[in-house]
């Protein structure tokens, strides 16, 4: 019960209160993660109240209802161990999610909570951003690419707009140094057909450490040379001097 009083606590504080079957499917994910953190490193963060401010509430930052419509099609880019998108799927049932992530482990255990959790509309795919965004399937598919904790802007920049449908969005939950970050990646934005940054400064409950979320709006289609192949966004941002 500690974890579900603890989350049910944060998400108020944070003006995103849980209803009841909410709370119990965050707790039965948190459970989840923390045995499956003892074989394979999901989380450095796994006290139930850090757990609850860090990984639940902020990730319910990326919520916006103006965005946020009923089947609504996201994909989380470098979901990791489902922050945030999981939580954001919890909280608003009605959105189609992917969550995609370039380590077959961690796709299995995004399998194991989406079965124990019973949670439909949700895919779970395993590979690189660079390459998923070429594909068909995938490319301009989806109204929302959200990431958190994946790169600096600039590159995920390249790593989320490749999905994002002419008119939809790209977030980026963001720390500290977001403003830097979204000077540095304008020029990206605008090769990729996004607009400029915007950020919405967020302040978690008993943190005081600068975040935001970060969106790029998706204005035209982005260029077939985009992304480029595999690790070259990382080593070569587009919009860096001589790059």
């Amino acid at each position: 019960m500690e974890f579900r009083e603890e989350a049910e606590r944060a998400t108020a504080a944070f003006g995103m209160p849980l209803a009841a079957p909410q709370a119990e499917q965050l707790a039965a994910y948190y459970e989840l993660l923390t045995d499956w953190n003892r074989k394979m490193n999901l989380t450095a963060i796994t006290e139930p109240r850090e757990v609850a401010v860090k990984h639940v509430a902020d990730s319910l930052s990326a919520f916006d209802a103006a965005i946020f419509t009923e089947g609504v099609r996201v994909i989380d880019v470098g979901t990791g161990a489902g922050f945030p998108g999981l939580v954001l799927k919890i909280y608003f049932p009605s959105m189609d999610l992917v969550l995609l992530d370039a380590l077959q482990k961690r796709v299995k255990f995004l399998e194991a909570v989406v079965a124990a959790l019973g949670l439909s509309g949700v895919s779970c795919l395993h590979g690189r951003a660079e390459e998923t965004a070429r594909q068909k399937k995938w490319r301009e598919r989806f109204d929302l690419a959200i990431a958190r904790a994946v790169a600096r802007l600039d590159v995920l920049a390249e790593y989320t707009l490749p999905f994002v449908r002419v008119g939809g969005a790209a977030l980026a939950l963001k720390g500290a140094r977001y403003a830097e970050e979204m000077a540095e990646a304008e020029q990206t934005a605008k090769i990729l057909g996004g607009g400029k940054p915007t950020a919405k400064p967020i302040k978690l409950p008993g943190l005081d450490d600068g975040r935001a979320v970060v969106r790029i709006d998706k204005e035209r289609p982005t260029p077939a040379a985009y992304p480029r192949k595999a690790g070259t966004p990382e080593k070569k941002p587009l919009g860096q001097p001589g790059k």
